[in-house]
């Protein structure tokens, strides 16, 4: 779904800039230094209007996490939830999943978290559970990191599901059907608005996570 422009998205950028890393290329292997006592830093691909981001984050204060979103007019929206939550562990970059090797050193991330991303059935090399993709994360995470993706497209997790298989990628969890899976961890437990609406509509949500060696 399109976002809608937001005439004051300005002002109300700078009210909550504090959680806003405008110098991401430069943040390049000293991310820990937002938060030194961070067990790990996690990055969120395509935060939206951040409920997953900021539920996450209160609910695991230890973790640094940082969202990266290329849309400023949803990632406002993130930012003003963190702020109003009154969080201190996580960060928002205006910016495009390519560029994360540009961001982050070699080994710095510990888990890449995927949400509900356009599932591009046209554009192979668009899609964020790509070869081309999985190569980027690579790069970034430390060795054995984990890319996990939240999924309501049956397409996107299909081809997911397939593209593991074929490279002998070991599968930490594979379902697609999450919430009659049985798991019980709090973070998979998380629900956006708009999955709250595709599950009253009676879809199921995939999730699937596996670590890149």
């Amino acid at each position: 779904m399109r976002m809608r422009k937001k005439k004051n998205l300005l002002p109300r950028m700078e009210r909550c800039g504090a959680y806003q890393i405008k110098d991401p290329y430069e943040r390049k292997g000293r991310w820990h230094d937002l938060m030194p006592e961070a067990k790990e830093i996690r990055v969120e691909l395509g935060c939206g209007k951040g409920r997953f981001t900021a539920e996450t984050a209160a609910a695991e204060p230890d973790v640094l996490m940082i969202a990266v979103e290329k849309v400023p007019d949803a990632m406002v929206v993130a930012m003003e939830r963190a702020q109003a939550a009154g969080l201190h562990n996580v960060f928002f970059v205006d910016g495009d999943a390519a560029c994360l090797p540009e961001f982050f050193a070699p080994g710095e991330v510990s888990e890449i978290w995927i949400t509900f991303p356009d599932p591009q059935m046209k554009k192979v090399r668009k899609r964020l559970t790509s070869t081309t993709f999985l190569n980027l994360y690579r790069k970034v995470l430390k060795p054995g990191g984990m890319v996990r993706l939240k999924t309501d497209s049956p397409f996107l997790y299909t081809y997911t599901h397939l593209l593991t298989a074929l490279n002998n990628l070991p599968t930490e969890v594979d379902t697609d059907d999450l919430y009659h899976s049985g798991m019980a961890d709090d973070i998979l437990q998380i629900r956006t608005y708009y999955e709250q609406q595709w599950l009253a509509r009676g879809l199921t949500i995939k999730y699937i996570a596996f670590p890149l060696p």
